[in-house]
């Protein structure tokens, strides 16, 4: 019997705040038994993807859709479609129509940066917020975007930013990656009957005192609607139609896609920690080898 070795990120113990690297997550070394049964296959992974979902698993609590981790337990991660993501929750929940405006918080992320470009492929006009002054660029020279600001350098409040940029039409749909104060401000500013898709509350997750949204009561008021979703809540049929139509538009050069990569299995830890930080910019991606 023949033993290979395998290096592992492995959870710790769950965090209260940050999942901190040595602390929380942390490397080790296993035997791997390479001895094949009939029908079985033995794979090398060359890359892995960070996700911000994978902070619930650290919980310590069983999430409503995923096991949590368990400490001493080696961290596994689903393959997450950031694409079918952006299509599928934008046009079955949304249900953008051309001449609409969008505003998108986290836009120069691994699935905002996808909901941008398409919304404008569908005639929307596109307003992004990101969290630093490269990325608002990004957002408005590479992605065209029709107008971006940086939340963190706001001369006023994220609310009076947002309600300018929107200006007296408002808009329609808000795609809301980031909860808290943002939240707030854009159910302030969207319009009535407006659509609210939350596909994340990143500022909520390493919080023991996430922010507390204080005018929830006006999504009575406006008649909006707030649709939660996961990803395998859409049909093949849609899965069908978005391999389809990005795959095309991805060969044409008409939507582009930005990755941050770190190299090295070991860097994992800190390259999680800097996704929950806001430091990547673009999609999230650890090298682990080459072919």
């Amino acid at each position: 019997m023949v033993k290979a070795n395998n290096r592992a990120i492995v959870f710790l113990k769950p965090p209260t705040e940050f999942p901190l690297p040595g602390k929380h997550l942390g490397i080790e070394s296993q035997e791997v038994d390479d001895k094949l049964k009939e029908n079985e296959v033995l794979t090398r992974n060359l890359a892995l993807s960070l996700d911000p979902y994978l902070r619930g698993r650290m919980s310590g609590q069983k999430a409503d859709y995923l096991t949590w981790f368990k400490p001493g337990q080696t961290i596994d991660s689903y393959v997450v479609g950031e694409g079918f993501t952006a299509y599928g929750s934008l046009l079955e929940l949304g249900q953008p129509k051309a001449g609409e405006t969008i505003f998108i918080s986290a836009a120069s992320g691994a699935v905002g940066q996808l909901v941008g470009q398409i919304a404008r492929r569908f005639g929307l006009r596109v307003i992004g917020s990101a969290g630093s002054d490269d990325k608002v660029q990004y957002l408005l020279n590479e992605l065209k975007f029709d107008a971006a600001f940086n939340y963190k350098k706001v001369n006023k409040s994220i609310l009076e930013t947002l309600r300018e940029l929107a200006g007296p039409k408002g808009f329609d749909i808000y795609y809301d990656n980031v909860g808290g104060e943002t939240l707030e401000a854009a159910i302030e500013v969207i319009n009535k009957h407006g659509r609210i898709i939350a596909c994340g509350h990143i500022s909520d997750y390493n919080s023991t005192q996430p922010y507390a949204v204080k005018n929830l009561y006006k999504i009575i008021v406006k008649s909006l609607k707030v649709l939660g979703f996961m990803v395998y809540d859409f049909s093949t049929e849609v899965r069908v139609r978005f391999e389809k139509e990005v795959t095309q538009w991805l060969l044409n050069g008409e939507i582009i896609y930005k990755e941050h990569v770190t190299v090295g299995l070991e860097n994992t830890p800190e390259a999680f920690l800097g996704l929950l930080q806001g430091k990547n910019f673009g999609k999230a991606v650890v090298k682990i080898a080459d072919l």
